[in-house]
Formats: C-alpha cells, sequence, structure tokens
C-alpha cells in the first residue's frame, strides 16, 4: 500500500475511497468485526460529516478524515490503538495522521486579530534500546511503566526537553530512568504515534557503564534479558516492537 499525502483533494476525485471517520477520540469500524475497514463510495459520510480534511491517496484512492455525532448503522466505535492494531502498516500510519489533524476548520487555526497561524502540536520523543554482550552473550536492557499492560516490557523512552538534541535527550533519559551510561547511539527509525502527539523516534545504544537502578514513579521494574529468554514486548504495530525484534535478529547474527 502506497500513500501519497495531500493537502488539497486531487481532481477528479475518485468514486471510493478510505475513510477515517471518528464519534469523539473513537474510530468507526465496521460492525462485523470480522470485516476490514475497506474504501467505500467517496459520498458515503459527506452529508453527516460535521468537520472533514482530504488526507492523500492510498494506492490511488482518495483518503479522508471526518468527525460525525454518532455512529450510523452498521458501525462501531473502536479505541484508536485497538484499531490500528487490527491495520495493516500503511493504513495504521494514516490512521494515526488523521486523528492528529481532525479539528474544526482548516488544519491550521488562523488568529484573526494577529494572523498566527497555529498547527497540531507535535512533540518529539526518544525511544533507546540499551544492550550489552556480558561475556560474549548479548542482552537487551527492557522496562517497564505503571501503566502497562501486566507484563509487558518495552524500551526506554521519553520527550526531548527544550534545548536537547535527540542524542542528549537519549543519555538523559536512561540516566534518569535507570541509572546507566550509554554510548554508540545507532538510529533505528520514527513513527508518528498519535497517542496523544509525539514523534517517536528510536536508537539502539550500547551499554557503557553502571548498574540499574530504576527511576521512582517512572519505571516499575528493569533489568537485562537474554535475546532467547525475553518478556512479553509490544507487537510490531508499534515502533517499539519491531525496534526491539529487529536488533534481536541483528545482535543473533553477530
Amino acid at each position: 500500500m502506497h500513500f501519497v499525502p495531500a493537502i488539497d483533494p486531487v481532481m477528479p476525485a475518485t468514486s471510493s475511497g478510505w475513510w477515517l471517520v471518528f464519534v469523539g477520540g473513537k474510530l468507526l469500524l465496521p460492525a462485523d468485526e470480522l470485516r476490514p475497514l475497506e474504501p467505500v463510495p467517496s459520498t458515503s459520510f459527506e452529508a453527516d460529516a460535521h468537520s472533514r480534511h482530504f488526507l492523500g491517496r492510498l494506492d490511488g484512492l482518495d483518503c479522508w478524515v471526518a468527525q460525525l455525532k454518532s455512529a450510523p448503522a452498521g458501525w462501531r466505535e473502536v479505541p484508536l490503538r485497538s484499531a490500528m492494531m487490527q491495520f495493516p502498516g500503511p493504513l495504521a500510519g494514516l490512521a494515526g495522521r488523521a486523528a492528529q489533524v481532525l479539528q474544526p476548520g482548516a488544519r491550521a487555526r488562523r488568529c484573526p486579530a494577529c494572523g498566527h497561524s497555529s498547527y497540531p502540536r507535535l512533540s518529539p520523543a526518544m525511544m533507546a534500546l540499551v544492550w550489552r554482550a556480558d561475556r560474549g552473550r548479548p542482552e537487551l536492557l527492557l522496562a517497564r511503566a505503571p501503566h502497562f499492560a501486566p507484563g509487558m516490557f518495552s524500551a526506554l523512552a521519553g520527550f526531548v526537553e527544550a534545548g536537547e538534541s535527540l542524542e542528549d535527550c537519549v543519555h538523559r533519559e536512561v540516566q534518569e530512568e535507570v541509572s546507566l551510561q550509554v554510548h554508540n547511539l545507532r538510529y533505528y527509525g520514527s513513527q508518528s504515534w498519535p497517542f496523544p502527539n509525539s514523534l517517536m523516534v528510536a536508537f539502539t545504544a550500547q551499554w557503557a557503564g553502571g548498574e540499574i537502578v530504576p527511576q521512582p514513579g517512572e519505571i516499575e521494574e528493569a533489568g537485562w534479558f537474554a535475546l532467547d529468554a525475553l518478556p512479553k514486548i509490544p507487537p510490531r504495530f508499534s515502533i517499539s516492537g519491531h525496534l526491539i525484534r529487529d536488533t534481536v535478529q541483528a545482535l543473533a547474527q553477530g
């Protein structure tokens, strides 16, 4: 699936398209849980939508995000995170984009008094998967925060502060959250993350020193895990799931 972003509708319009429709903060999916989200006639939601935006084209079909006051017959309201976990990567990314640009009026709100334009907020955040080779045996540092699902562990993460580079943020967050020092940072990738409005930028980092001391209130538990003895980790729906699995494969291959 190939997505081409756009702001203004492309002409001529396609007869069917992808509609990401929200009621409140929830995304509409077919009432039949076995039926996936599919393109629908392009006029399906136009009449009832009190706010809508063109997003671009996915595999040549128009993409729209719209807001409704209630779910029409044949549709059910699903939390965005749960819905995205059911989608293939490009469609999940489109749903995340839709959630962040949907607002009354234009994508940028313009002050009538001073003319200042305010765009949807984006908050950069780093993610760091720390590894070490203990007597030649690779291990990953994984941690869990109090709000994680039971038994779930992941890489470390935190928001970038004013004046910081992404690399500075990695060093600071690792030090704050588990009292470790790292080096050999390697960029992995990024993901738009609409919970609520983040841009996740992921790195791997090699342990350089220190003993694990979890930050009170932020880290509930943290530890080193062998590649063949990992705890429950996030699915590939999130960049953390990709980061951990791909790093395990790379370290296992030397």
